[in-house]
């Protein structure tokens, strides 16, 4: 009888990253077995965009990297060059999701119904035999000879290489709970200190007050500190009675996190209204769209996605210290890492890494496929900011 031999590439983590990177396994006749810890897949995906689902922004590569800014800038380059924002749009359109494109350039499924982004990637897998694996928590990633030792609760798997896409610790309840960066530390990775990216103001102020309830379309969010301005920006803004969110806040919140500023002043403008407040608190980590901290970018190799601590471990998504501006960056470089990262080791096992266009299994007549009936429904922010 024949060893069983281990699984070629085996994918932590069943969210944007995790399931797109077992779609793009598959089209590349990769075998790739993903272990999710919820007992449904994509449950943070499902939130995305209010339910919307804001896939990417249609932008060149350039400029979104641009926008996102440094250290994301340098490390996300070879990824975005293997899948930009329009080959993002390709690939969900080739798999049943019409999009559609607002004014300012973001991109949604034409539904605005988030599970129609899940049920494409769910039926990716199936066309292509990628196997999913639900109520799995992996508990430990062990480095063995000739590859992975990756034990979940009731069962064990050997694997050739592991890639771990679990996400940062935002909404715990979606999975996202820090293990995957767990693993990575065990594995011989430092982390960076997670502090909340994307995240409104908890503040008190009069005008807020006057204001509770109100949404303003267009508004300029400034950051100071030492009173020079260090950020600007312009989107939509909540008046909420905690505070200020929306798209305005959020983007600021994410210079002051990635600045690690403890004294500063935020401003915003609307119409001739201006208001300045020193040094106010963010929401809490749980309630952030993203997560900044975790794996250190340092400690990945940007070509390939594959740690420079460990052989064969590879990553992709929010376990690294990535993140971006609010209106779909985030999503994109969740999908062009788990594409990096699948490219990669597909080339190291002697396949053709997969690029640009997504390529179908040529053992079926995809065309042909019955129409699966899904049940339903279910339920420009660009800047820069700059160290002085």
């Amino acid at each position: 009888m024949n060893a069983l031999l281990p699984v070629p590439l085996l994918i932590v983590g069943g969210g944007a990253a995790g399931l797109f990177a077992g779609c793009r396994a598959g089209e590349c006749g990769l075998g790739a077995l993903i272990l999710e810890r919820k007992h449904k897949p994509g449950r943070k995906l499902l939130m995305c965009g209010n339910g919307r689902c804001n896939l990417t922004k249609d932008i060149p590569p350039a400029q979104m990297l641009r926008d996102m800014g440094e250290p994301m800038t340098a490390f996300l380059a070879p990824a975005l060059d293997l899948l930009p924002p329009s080959a993002v749009q390709n690939w969900f359109e080739q798999h049943n999701v019409p999009l559609k494109k607002m004014d300012d350039r973001r991109v949604f499924p034409r539904s605005e119904q988030a599970s129609d982004v899940v049920h494409a990637l769910m039926d990716a897998l199936r066309d292509t035999g990628t196997a999913l694996c639900l109520n799995a928590p992996v508990e430990r990633v062990e480095r063995v000879e000739g590859g992975f030792h990756v034990a979940a609760a009731h069962f064990s798997v050997m694997a050739q290489r592991v890639l771990i896409a679990t996400g940062g610790v935002s909404y715990p309840k979606t999975g996202s709970v820090g293990d995957g960066q767990k693993f990575a530390k065990a594995l011989g990775h430092s982390l960076k200190p997670y502090r909340p990216g994307l995240i409104g103001f908890m503040l008190s102020h009069p005008w807020v007050d006057a204001h509770g309830g109100s949404t303003f379309e267009q508004t300029t969010f400034r950051v100071f500190r030492n009173g020079q301005k260090i950020y600007e920006g312009q989107g939509q803004m909540d008046c909420e009675t905690w505070g200020v969110g929306g798209a305005a806040a959020y983007n600021a919140s994410r210079c002051v996190a990635r600045l690690n500023l403890n004294d500063f002043e935020i401003e915003w403008t609307v119409g001739r209204d201006t208001v300045r407040v020193a040094n106010p608190e963010t929401r809490p980590l749980k309630e952030a769209i993203v997560t900044i901290g975790g794996v250190p970018l340092s400690e990945i190799d940007p070509a390939t996605m594959e740690s420079r601590k460990c052989p064969g471990l590879y990553f992709a998504g929010e376990v690294m210290d990535v993140d971006g501006p609010t209106g779909g960056y985030n999503l994109t470089a969740a999908f062009a890492t788990a594409a990096l990262a699948v490219a990669s080791v597909a080339r190291s096992q002697g396949r053709d890494g997969v690029a640009g266009e997504p390529a179908r299994p040529a053992a079926r007549d995809l065309r042909a496929r019955p129409t699966v009936q899904k049940s339903g429904p279910h339920k420009p922010y660009g800047y820069k900011f700059q160290r002085k």
